[in-house]
């Protein structure tokens, strides 16, 4: 059976076959017959391992956390989720390096972890689920930022622009050039400025 669990850069869920190279997490999304019932359900959106340790979880289970699925990490963080602590431990430690650096020490009273979240769930979704977005010229943005032409994600890498699907990349046709519409949330763009890279779906370093 096919879910309403694929995340696409704008964040939104779709049922479709393909399943990408990461797990999610926002919490419990779905009802008992398995259908998607909101967007999110806290503020903490991570980005997973497929396989840790041996676990093994039926997709949509009652009461717990909804499975969604990336293509890659750059999908992941266009969307706005973080890697995970536990099961992506090591590329948590690194994405916590680079925002000490970029964007400073917690906020009085949080965890690092927790100023992230919030400052990410401000970047990233507003109210009735609207994807929050911003404008600026192309030519400025970094490898591993995502933006919008009309309905679709174009994802800029190593000079060059792709189109995104659940399935992969296909390098553009055409070139934007100007002001676009940026899909990834601006602090993590400001990550990206700073040399923090994002891992890639292979059909993107063809």
């Amino acid at each position: 059976m096919t879910h309403q669990n694929r995340v696409d850069p704008f964040g939104r869920l779709h049922a479709v076959t393909a399943r990408g190279e990461l797990m999610g997490n926002r919490g419990i999304l779905h009802d008992d017959a398995k259908s998607i019932t909101r967007t999110h359900a806290h503020q903490n959106w991570v980005a997973c391992a497929l396989a840790f340790k041996g676990r093994h979880r039926e997709i949509m289970q009652p009461g717990k956390y909804t499975e969604l699925f990336f293509l890659d990490e750059a999908t992941a963080f266009a969307a706005g989720h973080r890697p995970c602590a536990e099961c992506r431990r090591a590329r948590y430690k690194e994405i916590i390096g680079a925002w000490r650096q970029v964007h400073g020490e917690p906020e009085a009273g949080r965890s690092l972890p927790q100023t992230i979240d919030r400052l990410l769930h401000a970047h990233r979704i507003a109210r009735g689920g609207r994807k929050v977005s911003f404008e600026a010229a192309v030519e400025d943005l970094p490898d591993g930022t995502f933006f919008a032409t009309g309905d679709r994600a174009v994802l800029i890498w190593n000079d060059r622009q792709f189109e995104w699907s659940f399935e992969g990349y296909v390098e553009s046709t055409t070139r934007a050039s100007g002001v676009v519409t940026v899909l990834t949330p601006r602090p993590i763009v400001g990550l990206f400025l700073h040399g923090f890279r994002p891992h890639v779906h292979r059909t993107a370093d063809r």
